[in-house]
């Protein structure tokens, strides 16, 4: 009971020092997401600003008009008592602490040449004012802070006040001053708290988000990968009978090859059992790839996409398009036309397929909202799932490029640079993260006659 009672004993020490000679707080940002209210408070603040310097200026005068008309008190004196009774109200929403430190000795001075039938011994702006700086202290500062400022301002208050009632009166509006104060402080705190719990939610979905769609995507690729270990250990195995006259030490290593492509087998296997969900059921069907574009195509026709597909280029002869950058050319089609279907329905839909002997370029573009043959508006308020979060990452996993965005017509684009072979990246030197979804996209390039495109 001792320590806890020294420690209470050391934080209101240190209370009673931040009020009185510490550091001030500075103004406080605005609690909550930005919404209507937000909105609203951005448009009303360049008026409130000078309603409310001329309703200090008022106050002022109406100060100054009481001093004297009440108290006969000169003007070179009322005037500087009433600034310094209003000023602390002017600084309460920036330095509630100076404000305080001003307001509270004016409380002494107040009381000047004060009338003996009056209920109290200072001016209504004053007070008014000094009640403002309260309300603002106890909602701003810590619960020690705005006691002890209560308790010291309640005491000109015994010692001035005429009736011992009016002073209780005075302490119980201080008290109910100090109470409202500190519940507008806590709410403020708890939406703060709200609100970053709610940017931390937002970040580990995020978090979530990416590694499913790794996990997916490494599901996928299992197949890729699988096909060609297969071929790995057939060939291995079946160069003995194919080779005529080969050594026994290259039989050996032959037949060690088709071992090791077997065991690689097996663990990526029983990695795919440890990627896959409780949930979800076997892949047995091979991936998609480049070929499956225009059955892909043609089902969004059937849905009612008006779909037009433009082919550049064909690479070289022996230099097929990799699997897996095939398997991640259609997914990112199959959900570039989903993303167009549900966000822009009726509207034009352009698919590119560039490949070279390097890279395969990928691109879908999408007409804007409202252009002659759009069904409807954007239906932006539909659900929201992972689809760029998976592009980003299959392009990632490939070492290409994206970019996703509205285009300068106000429509939108996916573009993917797919590399076949991409260079490795030195450890000092990381790859830089993918452009942000809403940078603004290249407008589809121009189709000469042939159906190639234009450079």
């Amino acid at each position: 009971m001792g320590k806890s009672t020294a420690t209470a004993m050391r934080a209101g020490r240190h209370d009673l020092r931040r009020l009185l000679v510490g550091a001030d707080y500075p103004p406080s940002p605005p609690a909550g997401p930005p919404g209507r209210l937000r909105r609203g408070w951005d448009r009303v603040r360049p008026v409130l600003l000078p309603a409310l310097v001329f309703a200090l200026v008022g106050l002022t005068i109406a100060g100054v008009q009481y001093l004297t008309d009440t108290r006969d008190m000169p003007e070179t004196i009322a005037v500087p008592l009433a600034v310094g009774g209003t000023l602390p109200a002017v600084l309460a929403l920036s330095r509630p602490l100076l404000a305080w430190r001003i307001g509270y000795p004016l409380l002494y001075l107040g009381v000047l040449d004060a009338q003996s039938d009056e209920a109290w011994p200072w001016s209504p702006v004053q007070i008014i004012a000094f009640l403002f700086v309260l309300l603002v202290l106890a909602a701003r500062t810590s619960l020690g802070i705005a006691t002890w400022a209560g308790l010291l301002s309640v005491l000109p208050a015994y010692l001035f006040v005429r009736t011992q009632a009016n002073a209780h009166g005075v302490a119980l509006l201080f008290l109910a001053i100090l109470i409202v104060g500190d519940q507008v402080r806590r709410r403020r705190q708890s939406q703060q708290a709200l609100a970053e719990q709610a940017e931390r939610s937002e970040l580990e979905q995020a978090r979530r988000a990416v590694l499913e769609e790794r996990t997916r995507i490494a599901r996928e690729m299992h197949d890729v990968v699988a096909h060609h270990m297969s071929m790995i250990a057939v060939q291995a195995e079946t160069a003995p009978y194919r080779l005529a006259g080969l050594p026994e030490p290259a039989r050996a290593e032959f037949t060690a090859i088709a071992g090791s492509a077997r065991e690689a087998l097996t663990d990526m296997r029983r990695l795919l059992g440890v990627l896959r969900s409780e949930s979800a059921a076997p892949q047995t069907a091979p991936q998609p790839g480049l070929a499956d574009v225009p059955e892909l195509v043609e089902a969004a026709r059937r849905a009612g996409m008006a779909v037009t597909v433009a082919a550049g280029p064909a690479p070289a002869e022996g230099r097929p398009v990799p699997e897996a950058v095939g398997l991640a050319a259609y997914r990112i089609i199959q959900e570039a036309l989903a993303n167009a279907a549900r966000h822009a329905p009726g509207t034009a839909v352009r698919v590119l397929l560039d490949a070279d002997d390097r890279a395969l370029t990928v691109g879908v573009w999408n007409d804007p909202v409202g252009t002659p043959g759009a069904g409807g508006p954007a239906d932006s308020a539909g659900p929201v799932g992972h689809g760029l979060t998976g592009m980003r990452e299959r392009v990632r996993l490939l070492g290409g490029r994206l970019r996703a965005g509205p285009t300068d017509d106000q429509g939108y684009a996916v573009t993917a640079h797919l590399p076949y072979h991409p260079e490795p990246t030195p450890p000092e030197s990381p790859a830089p993260e993918p452009p942000d979804s809403e940078s603004p996209a290249p407008e589809p390039p121009g189709l000469e006659p042939n159906g190639r495109t234009t450079r």
